[in-house]
């Protein structure tokens, strides 16, 4: 299997969990670069997403990403992992997208481009690269927001199965290619009793409101401490890993 930056489209697993929602539309478009296609080109054969995809170079020297795409309706492009999940993301969660893309075109149009994103840049890149989105009953997304990890994933364990996951972050999702344990991502809350794919889109297009986004109310948490997700995760002592379930106190003092 490939490693690091040589990772490719046929690395992925698609049998994975964390995959459930993505493979009926991504597995086909992978088969196609694959088999030779540019991945652009490759992306554009799938209508669903409400941008196009376009080569890295068509971006102007000197303009932002996100400030182009704002512009153009046009995603800037490079083979690889990381823009194939973002691609994928877009399709899936359009009105999400967009609505990320709006905030940083804004805030790009009144503070420009610096070398500092000021906070609510900081926080839309965030979601958008890392995040994951949960729907669970109060006392189990309690006790992953206050890290009480054994009561989370040992005692509460049965409950998951009340919850629903999906994952969000190109940038986590490429990870998960090649997964580890300390894989940590920042979890945001979805409201129980939403539909599928497309009502969470819709709710979550109207909640990724400005000053609910600066204030970052993200809960990190290790995905492969999912059940289900890992088999290393069935033995109990998996979760007393202080390095990577840190407690409160141990994340506060971290870096």
């Amino acid at each position: 299997m490939a490693t690091g930056l040589t990772q490719g489209v046929a690395d992925i697993d698609w049998s994975a969990p964390w995959l459930a929602d993505w493979r009926a539309v991504g597995e086909p478009l992978a088969r196609l670069i694959q088999n030779g296609m540019p991945q652009h080109e490759a992306l554009n054969t799938s209508a669903i997403a409400p941008v196009r995809f376009v080569p890295q170079e068509t971006l102007p020297t000197g303009q932002a990403y996100e400030e182009f795409i704002f512009a153009s309706q046009c995603v800037p492009t490079r083979e690889g992992l990381h823009d194939f999940f973002n691609a994928l993301c877009w399709m899936h969660y359009p009105l999400t997208k967009k609505r990320l893309n709006a905030l940083q075109g804004q805030a790009i149009a009144l503070a420009g481009v610096g070398s500092v994103r000021g906070s609510l840049r900081d926080a839309a890149t965030v979601f958008d690269e890392n995040s994951a989105l949960l729907q669970a009953p109060d006392l189990l997304w309690q006790a992953l927001s206050e890290r009480r990890w054994q009561d989370a994933f040992v005692t509460m364990r049965p409950v998951w199965r009340q919850a629903r996951w999906l994952t969000f972050g190109h940038a986590a999702l490429e990870k998960l290619v090649q997964p580890y344990k300390s894989i940590t991502v920042h979890v945001w809350r979805v409201p129980e009793g939403l539909g599928g794919m497309k009502d969470v889109d819709a709710w979550l297009a109207q909640d990724l409101q400005i000053d609910k986004l600066a204030s970052k109310p993200f809960c990190p948490m290790p995905a492969l401490g999912v059940p289900g997700w890992w088999p290393a995760n069935e033995a109990r002592g998996f979760y007393e890993d202080v390095s990577v379930f840190r407690t409160v106190r141990l994340a506060a003092v971290s870096p």
